[in-house]
């Protein structure tokens, strides 16, 4: 078995290019070896800045052989009536490169063809990468590519240079300029190269040694991490990383050097998550912080290279991230000058969406809206927090025309927050700030306050609403306002604070503090159209948690206007799925669902049934059950109970199976059908507001 091994040289690439490279370049190289027959062993992708590399252990040299049998037209063509052979039949053999003496009679289910036996594969390894490397190369999807001198080939960056090697030999082929060797060029400093590779065994080891890279971004990582925990605890601190700035980071070397530099102890009365700011999105460095959890006037850097004289270096980072912090301190001097009064008079100039006004008046909607949730949700948050929400809302935006704001993007919010203690407001004001852009994703952290949550779902129902009403609607490709991640932070937010609220009745509010516009939508369709996105996007929610498809509709189509009671169903409907009788249950009310629904449309039917049009001991018999059963029901609905519920329908199915075996619901007495069909009514709309049967295909 052989080794063989690709080196993909380029221009540096940038960092976040490199995981999806070797996730694409694993994929579709392994595709391409199973698709050409090369049998082989474990596959390997590493990357740097400026090399993607793929090593293939335990490949086979030769493509694996395999005969098969491929038939031909059928035997009465192929032969004529003396036997001959005919055209059909020579034309056949000679399209496969074979004598008629190499065909054979095949006796098939459909009759009698002729066939022949054809061997393929044996082809050496060698020939079928060359094929597939170039192919696999110039398919690498990329965010952005480019092309460069008068070549077509297209890539991320330049690519200088290509090494393949199985074993000892060069796996020839040509990209645009470049033909593969197997030479290879190493750090640009400490071991520019280039570096011949004799076999694809030694790659690895001329690398590390030689070309002085660390090849394998893990080490790269642990290198990174290890070497800047060890200088941080020599000093009494730690350093504090970041998961996908750190991932970033050692994307961006590859030869690691930790280094530990210093800042003025002065600048520390800037707030904590400026200094972080100006250091991990400026400079991507690390803070570091002591053991009382304060912030030290120290940042860890990583370098490409092992400097001559490390002093300089670190004097030169210093200097960089000094002037970033000369920058924030002024902004935060100034900002604290200043006052929410000032700022909310300036926010009526800046533009929210087009035709929906400016921040200012986003903010006093904000206000209203608040103070009109906080009223609604007030038994659940146990406390009168009107005041502090609609406080929150108006001031929400204030920060964006701060002088702090506008140099640090990312801390919209965050500073408002800041500034709200600085400045008097109340602490839940202050953190309901900070709090109203959560979550900002499927996987990002939920306000952990009641005002915070408040805020951020009358934040991103206004914009929901006043989208739609624009018919500003996304679509399969295009999102440009975020609404899909409003959507997924409202239905968050509900789920985990429980916040017995229509989302309907939300969006209503929230589309008729606008007042008076040109809308593009009428509001009864705006509002049917964002219900509609709104439920698709909580089925999506419950998808992605493992729930089962069927469950998840049924639910959903029972009603999507308050997730927290729709999630409430859908367990309880989970749970009774593993039940014992559970599909007897459902086929038995699918059948109520659907002769209510199909009946209720051609004639109205009365909400009570009348006890003296009782005919059939079988239809007593349910009356009875529903004279017990219903009351019970609207109570366990009343106290949320879905899954005892749900379990009525094990007592109440014997009664309505024996029902629908010994009654003729639809008889020809109108008087007796419509009182048969409103016990089934009266049955089914208690069941309905659970889960939709018809739904649950079994």
């Amino acid at each position: 078995m052989a080794t063989f091994v690709l080196e993909i040289g380029s221009e540096e690439l940038p960092s976040r290019f490199l995981a999806p490279e070797e996730e694409e370049l694993r994929t579709r190289f392994v595709a391409a070896l199973s698709e050409a027959g090369l049998e082989h062993g474990a596959v390997r992708v590493m990357s740097t800045p400026r090399r993607a590399v793929l090593l293939v252990e335990d490949l086979n040299p030769v493509q694996s052989e395999k005969e098969e049998v491929i038939a031909g037209p059928p035997a009465r063509v192929a032969y004529g009536p003396d036997g001959s052979p005919t055209k059909a039949l020579e034309g056949f053999a000679r399209t496969h490169g074979l004598s008629v003496a190499d065909v054979f009679r095949l006796e098939t289910e459909k009759g009698a063809y002729v066939a022949v036996r054809k061997r393929t594969g044996g082809a050496a390894a060698r020939d079928l990468l060359a094929q597939i490397c170039p192919a696999v190369i110039t398919a690498l999807p990329f965010a952005k590519r480019m092309r460069w001198g008068a070549h077509a080939l297209a890539y991320a960056r330049p690519i200088r240079w290509i090494l393949a090697l199985l074993d000892a030999e060069v796996v020839p082929f040509s990209l645009g300029p470049v033909s593969s060797g197997r030479e290879t060029c190493g750090h640009r400093v400490h071991g520019p190269g280039p570096f011949s590779v004799e076999h694809a065994g030694a790659y690895l080891k001329t690398v590390s040694d030689l070309c002085a890279v660390t090849l394998d971004p893990a080490l790269r990582r642990a290198a990174i991490v290890e070497g800047g925990d060890a200088q941080a605890a020599r000093c009494g601190g730690r350093v504090l990383w970041r998961d996908n700035l750190l991932d970033e980071v050692q994307g961006l070397v590859e030869h690691p050097v930790p280094l530990l530099a210093d800042f003025d102890p002065a600048y520390l009365e800037v707030p904590r998550e400026v200094l972080l700011t100006s250091m991990e999105s400026h400079q991507k460095s690390f803070g570091i912080e002591g053991a009382d959890g304060k912030l030290m006037p120290h940042f860890l850097t990583v370098l490409n290279l092992t400097p001559e004289d490390m002093d300089v270096v670190k004097h030169g980072w210093e200097r960089v991230l000094r002037a970033r912090l000369d920058d924030a301190r002024f902004f935060w001097r100034a900002d604290l000058r200043e006052n929410f009064d000032v700022w909310l008079a300036k926010l009526d100039h800046v533009i929210f969406i087009g035709a929906l006004g400016s921040m200012g008046d986003k903010t006093r909607r904000l206000e209203a809206l608040c103070r009109w949730l906080a009223q609604r949700c007030a038994p659940r948050t146990g406390a009168d927090l009107t005041e502090d929400a609609a406080r929150a809302g108006r001031l929400s935006k204030a920060d964006l025309v701060s002088g702090m704001v506008g140099e640090f993007d990312t801390l919209q919010g965050v500073m408002g927050g800041i500034y709200a203690e600085r400045k008097g407001e109340s602490p839940a004001v202050a953190e309901a700030l900070k709090e109203q852009y959560l979550p900002a994703g499927p996987d990002s952290p939920l306000p952990a306050s009641p005002v915070g949550a408040l805020l951020s779902l009358a934040d991103k129902a206004d914009t929901l609403a006043g989208c739609f009403g624009l018919d500003m609607i996304p679509t399969g490709a295009a999102d440009p306002n975020g609404l899909r991640r409003c959507a997924l932070g409202i239905i968050r937010i509900l789920l985990d604070f429980g916040f017995d609220l229509d989302v309907r009745e939300l969006f209503a509010r929230a589309r008729e503090l606008y007042g008076q516009r040109e809308w593009k939508l009428p509001p009864d369709e705006s509002l049917d159209k964002l219900m509609e996105f709104f439920a698709a996007r909580l089925r999506n929610y419950f998808m992605s948690q493992g729930q089962d498809t069927l469950l998840v509709d049924a639910a959903l189509n029972a009603g999507a206007a308050q997730p927290p009671d729709c999630g409430a169903r859908l367990a309880a409907l989970t749970a009774f799925s593993r039940e014992a009788g559970y599909a007897e249950a459902v086929q038995t009310f699918k059948r109520v669902a659907n002769i209510v629904r199909k009946q209720a449309v051609a004639e109205e039917l009365p909400e009570r049934w009348d006890a003296a049009l009782l005919r059939e001991a079988p239809e007593k018999a349910l009356a009875e059950t529903l004279d017990a059963l219903l009351p019970r029901l609207d109570a366990l609905w009343s106290a949320g109970d879905h899954g005892a519920a749900l379990a009525t329908l094990r007592e109440v199915r014997p009664v309505v199976d024996a029902f629908f075996d010994g009654v003729m619901v639809m008889c020809e007495d109108a008087a007796l059908r419509r009182n048969r069909l409103a016990m089934l009514q009266a049955l089914g709309s208690r069941f309905a507001r659970l889960a939709d049967f018809a739904a649950l295909q079994l």
